[in-house]
C-alpha cells in the first residue's frame, strides 16, 4: 500500500454499501487529491528535467517487477562502462541500502532512497539528492526505481525516458498485463534470457505481445550473467551519449 499515489486507497474502497452518492463524494475526494499530487510531482519532474539538461546528463528510470534483475545489470552495465562514460546511480527500494552497497565501487557515484511505505520513486525525493549524486561531467544517471510494474509509470521523475525490464521467469505476458509501462518505455529489455530455454519461454509470443501495445518498439534480449546481448545494451547506451 503506497501513501502517495493512493494505489492503497482505491483497495480500501472496496466495500458494500448503500448509498450511491456518499461513494460518489469519497470517489471524487479520492481522484482530486490525485491529481494535485501527480500536478505537484509533475512540476517538480520539470525542474529536475531542466537542471539534468543544463548539466548535459542523460536520465534513464528503470522500471520493473522486484527480480527482473535490474541492480545485477547496473552491476555490469557499470563495470563495462567504467573509464568510458562517466554514469551516477540513484536507486530505490523501501528499505535497506543492499543495492546501492552492491554497486558501490564500480566507477560510478550512488545514491540510495529508502521510501519506506512509498511503492516508488517520486520528483521530490529525486530533487533532493540530484546535486549529490550528478558530478561534474556525469553523463549518464540511471535511477533504478522501486520494482513495481505500476504505480512508477504514473510519477515523473524528471528523466530523460522510461525504460522496461522484463525476465523470463516473469512470464511472456507481462506486456499485455501491465501495458502502461511497456506501452511507453523508450525502450524494453528482456533479461535473463539464459533461463529462457530451461524455463520453455516462448520469445516470440512475448515481442508479439510487446508489439501489441507498443509497435516498433526497441527490444535487447541480453543476459548479464552470460553477457549474451550485453554489446547490444552498451552500445545504445553509448550512442545515447554521443
Amino acid at each position: 500500500m503506497c501513501d502517495t499515489c493512493g494505489c492503497g486507497t482505491a483497495n480500501e474502497q472496496h466495500h458494500h454499501h448503500k448509498h450511491g452518492h456518499e461513494h460518489d463524494h469519497v470517489h471524487t475526494k479520492t481522484v482530486t487529491l490525485e491529481q494535485k499530487v501527480l500536478a505537484q510531482n509533475d512540476a517538480l519532474a520539470d525542474q529536475n528535467r531542466s537542471w539534468l539538461a543544463e548539466r548535459g546528463v542523460t536520465a534513464i528510470n528503470l522500471i520493473s517487477a522486484p527480480g527482473s534483475g535490474k541492480t545485477f545489470l547496473l552491476e555490469k552495465t557499470l563495470e563495462a562502462l567504467n573509464g568510458k562514460i562517466k554514469c551516477a546511480v540513484i536507486t530505490g527500494d523501501q528499505q535497506t541500502d543492499r543495492d546501492a552497497q552492491r554497486l558501490a565501487g564500480k566507477g560510478a557515484k550512488i545514491h540510495q532512497i529508502e521510501t519506506i511505505s512509498s511503492c516508488h520513486l517520486d520528483a521530490h525525493q529525486v530533487s533532493h539528492v540530484l546535486s549529490d549524486v550528478v558530478e561534474e561531467g556525469t553523463q549518464l544517471l540511471f535511477i533504478e526505481n522501486v520494482g513495481n510494474m505500476v504505480c512508477p509509470t504514473a510519477f515523473d521523475l524528471g528523466e530523460s525516458f522510461k525504460l522496461a525490464l522484463l525476465s523470463t521467469p516473469e512470464g511472456e505476458d507481462k506486456p499485455i498485463k501491465y501495458p502502461v509501462l511497456f506501452a511507453t518505455a523508450k525502450a524494453i529489455l528482456l533479461t535473463k534470457m539464459d533461463l529462457a530455454d530451461a524455463l520453455d519461454w516462448d520469445l516470440s509470443a512475448c515481442r508479439k505481445y510487446i508489439q501489441q501495445v507498443q509497435p516498433g518498439a526497441n527490444v535487447i534480449e541480453l543476459s548479464a550473467k552470460t553477457g549474451v546481448g550485453m554489446d547490444a545494451w552498451l552500445d545504445y547506451l553509448e550512442r545515447l551519449v554521443q
